[in-house]
């Protein structure tokens, strides 16, 4: 009968353990809890949604292009009738961005809003990249870039294939008109 008691003590021990560890919440929770919810749009695309013809990059863009496994974009539209939850769903991504895991690599001010790029993992081996913006008027958007050892400047390499590329923008289309 003790040892029954003992390990019941050591189970609830545990279980109180990892609860307590995952108190904050993380940006793919906050993806997926808001994902179907109204005045968000999500979108799922895989890397290879992407198209680009190998044969035309260099080495640092091939090996930036094969690092990238898959995009999360979520955004929330901002309108006259929703200030309010506005501010509170963006003050939610500012907190989980604060998070220590989340780096810094660069953030901006432009007329219409302000941005940031952190990532996660080493400079020099990022397994997630995440674009955060939020126009004045328009709302928020996140982007993750989700990968295995990822390179910023070798990323950065890339986005110029993007210009030639014959990427499939229909979901992308899509997200770019939510800010319409």
């Amino acid at each position: 009968m003790v040892s029954l008691i003992k390990n019941i003590i050591t189970l609830v021990a545990l279980v109180v353990t990892l609860y307590s560890c995952n108190q904050s919440t993380s940006l793919q929770k906050y993806f997926v809890d808001n994902q179907e919810k109204a005045n968000f749009l999500a979108v799922d695309l895989p890397a290879n949604i992407l198209s680009l013809d190998e044969s035309k990059l260099t080495e640092e863009q091939k090996e930036a292009y094969k690092s990238v496994k898959k995009l999360n974009m979520l955004a929330y539209r901002l309108d006259s009738t929703n200030v309010a939850s506005y501010e509170t769903e963006l003050a939610k991504v500012k907190a989980i961005l604060k998070d220590p895991k989340y780096n810094e690599l660069m953030r901006g001010n432009t007329e219409e809003g302000k941005f940031t790029f952190n990532y996660i993992g080493d400079e020099g081996n990022i397994d997630e990249l995440v674009l955060f913006g939020n126009a004045n008027d328009k709302g928020f958007a996140i982007i993750r870039i989700l990968g295995d050892d990822m390179n910023p400047s070798k990323i950065m390499q890339l986005s110029s294939a993007f210009n030639t590329s014959k990427m499939d923008t229909s979901q992308i289309g899509q997200f770019a008109e939510f800010f319409k």
